[in-house]
Parts: structure tokens; C-alpha cells; sequence
């Protein structure tokens, strides 16, 4: 029963710290660019979309399209971002201890 006590003690801190690594990733900034630098969004942790720069020169009609598509792509590149954080942060978490793939934590 020692066992599992112990056992049950060490989920209780893993969900504390998994708590307090949330809330650290909630507060986190992450920037994605595209078009070397002409679109810089910002995500926080979550990969919620929290800020977006445009170069001016983007800012005509005739850009319009080639803008749409740096800002998706400045996204996606924001989005691989968080998630390798948010992998690495995972695994000092678990001790290394391997989760099974597309397990969503938050």
C-alpha cells in the first residue's frame, strides 16, 4: 500500500507542475515570421494569435494575395514553434518519460 501512496503523491506534483507549466506557457510569446521579416505574428504558448506586424510595403492592393499568404505562413511557422517549447518543456516535465504521440495535455 506503501507503493501505492508514494505513487499517487508523485501524480499529485506532476499535476501541480503540469498546472504551473500551463500557466507558464499561457504567458510565453512566441514569434513566426515570414517574407524575411515582412510578417511577424505573435502567439503566446496556447498558439493563440496575440499580435501582427506588416511591413508597409505589403500594405497595397496589388500585395494583397502574396500578403495573405505570408501571414499564413508566419502562423504555421509560430505554431511549430510552441509546439517544440511546448515538447521540450513536456519532456523536463515527465523526466523524459515517453508520452504516446498526439497526446493533448491543454
Amino acid at each position: 500500500m506503501k507503493n501505492f501512496a508514494s505513487m499517487m503523491k508523485q501524480a499529485h506534483e506532476l499535476q501541480g507542475r503540469m498546472a504551473e507549466m500551463q500557466a507558464e506557457m499561457e504567458r510565453t510569446r512566441v514569434e513566426g515570421q515570414s517574407g524575411g521579416g515582412l510578417v511577424v505574428l505573435t502567439v503566446n504558448g496556447k498558439g493563440d494569435l496575440v499580435g501582427v506586424k506588416i511591413d508597409p510595403s505589403l500594405a497595397t492592393p496589388e500585395e494583397v494575395e502574396i500578403l495573405e499568404d505570408l501571414i499564413v505562413a508566419a502562423h504555421t511557422d509560430a505554431k511549430a514553434k510552441v509546439e517544440r517549447l511546448l515538447q521540450e518543456k513536456m519532456k523536463g516535465l515527465t523526466g523524459g518519460l515517453p508520452l504516446p504521440p498526439g497526446l493533448k495535455l491543454f
